[in-house]
């Protein structure tokens, strides 16, 4: 690991201390968790215990009350393991602390938030459905106001910390009215156990097996008007500053994941042998593995000056846009290239390359595809 302005002693501090953390309890059993897709409660209120959650709620709600970098140092080292662990942790942070901490009532904050820091519970952003995704105004669940109480009706799917024992619930984007045929958006905070809320793992996925992914369904499902988050019609607002807070947290995710498959890349080039040297010796291997390493110091530079600007106050919604980009895309040729290099070792399980290089594929396409981050970043351009 390179030394980065943008890292003080306390940030390297913390990256030991999530490093130590994730190479005792996570990798002994992430193969095991991916191939079984088991999510591990136990080892989410671990994550919990060490701070991984709330890192930068303010204490009064239980958090720690840290930087927007230090956050994205420990997914990035989480994801350097097992990537399923660090979508857990990124999803609670961003998806579900992050809207409540920025849009919600004080008495809002002081009921969800504090449970969310200790791993005692997870939070869901209920985003997707059937037609809605990249194009938020697709949105089907309906939420009418009725006698002080929302009557939502709806379904939402792909939704992480969904569906599991411990999830607390989801910050729900539902339509709650149409005018001259414009759907207003609103987001909705909804317990799991209310009434009329149901909630399914989904199971089969090629990657972040580890991970909990579900659908949901709401009917009839009544909430008090009090849960409302932000102000009404607000929905969409609040979707898209959680996604620009979030994408930096996949970028993260990407970096990480690439510097695992580097560093088994790395690794592995310098014990294999063939024609009586090891095969790092190559210049065909020896050059995948610079282009390997350029990758990653370009993408972690973008990635640390994007966390910088967020916290010094700066616009960051382009830069966050490119890293989460470039991040993922360099996760994708990296992940490639190490399989290239371990050879047919690195297209068995338990291999961690092989996991690795399955888990990149969605970094691609979570919040914002490739291809809608590169519409936002051309209107930057003014095109």
């Amino acid at each position: 690991m390179k030394p980065s302005p943008f890292l003080t002693e306390e940030h390297e501090a913390l990256r030991l201390r999530v490093r130590e953390f994730a190479e005792k309890e996570i990798r002994p059993v992430a193969a095991q968790l991916d191939e079984g897709e088991v999510f591990s409660i136990e080892l989410t209120r671990r994550m919990g215990e060490m701070g991984f959650f709330g890192i930068q709620v303010p204490r009064e709600y239980g958090g720690s009350g840290l930087d927007t970098l230090s956050y994205i140092v420990v997914v990035e080292e989480l994801a350097r393991v097992d990537s399923s662990q660090a979508a857990t942790v990124a999803a609670v942070n961003s998806l579900g602390i992050g809207p409540i901490l920025k849009y919600g009532t004080e008495e809002q904050k002081r009921k969800y938030i504090p449970p969310l820091c200790t791993g005692e519970k997870v939070w869901a952003f209920g985003l997707t459905e059937n037609n809605a995704g990249s194009d938020a105004m697709g949105s089907e669940t309906m939420a009418v106001l009725e006698d002080g109480y929302w009557v939502i009706n709806g379904a939402k799917l792909h939704i992480t910390n969904a569906s599991s024992d411990i999830s607390g619930g989801v910050t729900l984007q539902a339509v709650t009215s149409v005018a001259d045929g414009r759907k207003r958006l609103s987001a909705i905070l909804v317990e799991k156990g209310t009434p009329g809320y149901t909630a399914e793992r989904e199971l089969g996925k090629m990657m972040w097996r580890a991970s909990d992914t579900g659908r949901l369904a709401f009917k009839d499902c009544r909430v008090p008007a009090s849960n409302l988050l932000g102000e009404q019609g607000q929905g969409g607002r609040i979707m898209l500053n959680t996604l620009d807070a979030g994408r930096l947290s996949i970028a993260a995710v990407g970096l990480g994941l690439a510097r695992g498959a580097f560093e088994a890349a790395v690794a592995h080039a310098k014990e294999r042998r063939q024609f009586g040297q090891p095969i790092s010796k190559f210049q065909a291997v020896a050059f995948k593995l610079a282009d390997m390493d350029i990758k990653i110091e370009l993408a972690r530079n973008m990635l640390y000056t994007a966390c910088w600007k967020k916290d010094n106050n700066q616009q960051f919604a382009r830069e966050s846009a490119i890293s989460k980009l470039y991040a993922s895309e360099i996760a994708r040729e990296v992940a490639d290239e190490a399989i290239q290099i371990l050879g047919a070792k690195g297209l068995f399980k338990p291999n961690e390359v092989e996991r690795f290089y399955r888990d990149q594929r969605l970094l691609q396409i979570g919040e914002g595809t490739s291809e809608i981050l590169r519409m936002i970043i051309s209107r930057y351009l003014g095109l």
